[in-house]
């Protein structure tokens, strides 16, 4: 009996990244000259509620989206692969990209899957060798600028899930072999259908769940 193939699922934001790239971004966009006072404040005012769990990790992802509004697409696309290396390459978690690459050489699928966007992440997958991304993408206006809203879902919570739920359906993937990484408790929703979930630096809710479960909880080095 042929066995099918396994998948391993890894969230970006606080657990390939030791940091939330949005945070990144925003100090690299700030220390270049590229953002307005009223929106770092909006967003630092949001994240507050956020940490908080007054708001969720959509609500706020929608925030950050505004940034976009009216803007072109192609110097995004054009600026990314160099973004990722002086931006994003420093800040990877050495555990958890061993704990991919180890996936890899078992010959797992390796799969990013995040709320954040296609064109941030696509030069991740790329330099890690992941085979496939689920992710939020941007959406384009007639005038072929960006709305500032996304296309389609943001790739969080039961969004995550529904994605990966889809793409095991169409890589006949194991679920109950197969193994999922996330630090946030919205990643409940997509740790829970795997058969080997970890909480990576988990939030106080995830860390409770994941030992109540008993799943293995993981740090970045």
């Amino acid at each position: 009996m042929e066995t099918r193939p396994t998948g391993a699922f890894f969230d970006f934001d606080r657990t390939l990244l030791m940091e939330n790239s949005p945070k990144l971004g925003i100090r690299y966009l700030w220390d270049t000259g590229q953002v307005s006072l009223p929106y770092v404040l909006k967003i630092a005012l949001a994240n507050w509620f956020y940490r908080k769990d007054l708001i969720s990790e959509t609500f706020m992802a929608r925030l950050l989206l505004t940034y976009y509004r009216n803007r072109d697409p192609v110097p995004f696309e054009e600026g990314s692969e160099g973004y990722y290396h002086a931006v994003l390459k420093p800040h990877l978690a050495p555990a958890i990209v061993s704990r991919a690459r180890a996936h890899k050489e078992l010959g797992h699928v390796l799969v990013m899957v995040s709320a954040g966007l296609r064109y941030l992440l696509e030069p991740v997958v790329r330099d890690l060798g992941f085979d496939r991304l689920l992710c939020t993408h941007l959406a384009v206006g007639a005038d072929g600028l960006l709305t500032g809203k996304p296309s389609g879902f943001i790739c969080t919570g039961v969004h995550k899930r529904d994605a990966v739920m889809e793409l095991c359906r169409e890589l006949n993937l194991d679920l109950g072999r197969s193994s999922a990484y996330g630090d946030h408790h919205s990643d409940l929703f997509l740790l829970e259908v795997v058969g080997n979930p970890h909480a990576v630096e988990p939030t106080p809710r995830l860390r409770k769940e994941a030992l109540k479960r008993g799943w293995p909880i993981l740090t970045y080095r």
